[in-house]
């Protein structure tokens, strides 16, 4: 396994490259271009030059997150197969660059939900939260502004303004796409990029829906082992794979997330490792990485990696904001570092055992 942190760029980050390259077992970040709109050609300039900036701090990209997946694309229309052909162009670029694994979603309008971004927990640190019976009294385009408002400032990946401009438009695109046609699309799209995938060695990596059910009557297909098994079988390339999230699987505690690790052996080209503490159904909040601080069984989950033999790129995945940190919420640098050393520590501890 190698350990990254997400970078999200110079003028997007409050984190620096150097202070990531000071957090011991940290080699590597995951990035991407924010500035390019789903569907676009990434100019190869753009990406050798965050290729030099990372590389001249000592660091190396790991992986893209995310070279993003348009909206016609996921519902076949316009121009989804130009919107392809620019994906394959953007792939072979980046693998030109060494730059060989891609992490992204087929969720529609939004990336990700949350009804708070920084809801206070009892030691005083604050962490994104998720209430369901809140989220049903916040029309769309409210959410947009709420997420926005409690961001400190910072651009929320997958709630960017330019998108969430045409919530309505949005919505409207969605209409009659069902689980089953969005699954379709997603295996169109797929079918359309994997010889390129498996010509210039990029491995795929598909994120677990987030939360992992339906939210505005939106559709969800990644979501439990059924529609991960359903979706490696149906596009078999070994580079046709998936980001295991922990954080968005136990969005539902029925999820058994290192059942789920084993029953994937080979498939999984990237990790997201962080821990939930739930409440009630439809309720739960993130939480420290350590596994006491929420509800998972962090040691079990590691150890499920190692035995599957995963070696792909892992990063501790969002984090508390501590010791009065003002940053992205979920990405400041104290809690994530220190989650990267608890993950670290049990690694160690799970191959020397």
């Amino acid at each position: 396994m190698k350990m990254s942190l997400r970078w999200f760029g110079k003028g997007h980050d409050s984190i620096s490259l150097e202070q990531i390259r000071q957090i011991p077992g940290v080699e590597g970040v995951i990035t991407t271009l924010y500035d390019q709109a789903p569907g676009a050609d990434w100019p190869l300039e753009k990406i050798q030059k965050i290729k030099k900036d990372v590389a001249d701090s000592g660091l190396s990209i790991y992986g893209m997150e995310s070279v993003n997946v348009s909206d016609e694309i996921k519902v076949a229309h316009g121009e989804r197969d130009k919107h392809i052909e620019n994906y394959i162009s953007t792939l072979k670029k980046l693998s030109n660059e060494g730059i060989n694994m891609v992490c992204y979603n087929f969720m529609p309008v939004f990336d990700w939900t949350r009804s708070e971004l920084a809801k206070v927990r009892p030691d005083g640190s604050t962490v994104l939260a998720y209430d369901q019976e809140k989220v049903d009294k916040i029309q769309p385009k409210e959410m947009f502004h709420r997420i926005d408002g409690d961001s400190n400032g910072f651009m929320m990946p997958g709630w960017e303004p330019e998108r969430m401009s045409k919530v309505e438009e949005l919505f409207a695109l969605y209409e009659g796409t069902d689980n089953e046609a969005l699954f379709q699309n997603l295996k169109y799209f797929l079918n359309a990029i994997m010889p390129t995938c498996e010509q210039y060695g990029v491995k795929m990596a598909i994120h677990i829906d987030d939360p992992v059910w339906s939210v505005f009557g939106l559709p969800r297909i990644i979501k439990n082992k059924m529609d991960l098994q359903r979706l490696i079988t149906e596009v078999p390339s070994p580079y046709n794979g998936i980001t295991l999230c922990t954080g968005s699987l136990s969005s539902r505690p029925d999820n058994n997330i290192p059942d789920i690790i084993r029953s994937l052996k080979g498939r999984i080209h990237f990790a997201h490792m962080r821990n939930t503490k739930h409440t009630a159904p439809g309720v739960f909040e993130e939480s420290a990485h350590l596994s006491s601080d929420g509800s998972l069984d962090m040691y079990e989950i590691m150890k499920a990696f190692v035995e599957v033999g995963f070696d792909g790129p892992i990063r501790p995945d969002h984090g508390r904001a501590i010791w009065g940190e003002v940053a992205m919420p979920g990405y400041g640098l104290y809690d994530r570092a220190l989650g990267s050393q608890y993950l670290l520590g049990l690694l160690e501890a799970i191959r020397k055992g």
